[in-house]
């Protein structure tokens, strides 16, 4: 595959899991690093989440587990909250998850993402959630 057969392969992936929210990312790194939002749609999404190995909703359900325990990435993880609603995650298995993390990550982490969770909650009209 040539390097923009890499990129639209990664951007139709992109597209089908992030929808909006992820195009939006890599349009944002245009002006400061291209090369960047590059490798983010080929690489990340072309290479990465078009494997096999894990159905979509799984992946996400990963991504969600490991930016909540690093901590700091609020950003990128209201972009993949999105993402798991897009690939059929429901707002319970999220905030299930968020909960289960706080026994790994620790409370204030857990909260946060919980926060960032009921910040996509709202804009997608999907509170309160009933657990």
């Amino acid at each position: 595959m040539t390097r923009e057969e890499k990129y639209e392969h990664g951007l139709n992936v992109l597209r089908q899991i992030d929808g909006e929210a992820g195009q939006k990312v890599v349009d944002s790194l245009a002006d400061i690093s291209p090369e960047l939002g590059h490798q983010i749609v080929a690489w990340g999404f072309g290479e990465i989440y078009a494997r096999p190995g894990l159905a979509p909703r799984d992946r996400q359900l990963v991504t969600i587990g490991m930016l909540t325990a690093l901590g700091g990435a609020e950003p990128q993880l209201e972009v993949h909250i999105n993402a798991a609603l897009n690939v059929g995650l429901t707002p319970q298995e999220i905030i299930e998850a968020l909960l289960h993390s706080a026994g790994y990550c620790g409370f204030p982490r857990a909260l946060n993402a919980t926060f960032v969770a009921k910040k996509v909650f709202a804009e997608r009209g999907l509170l309160p959630v009933e657990m």
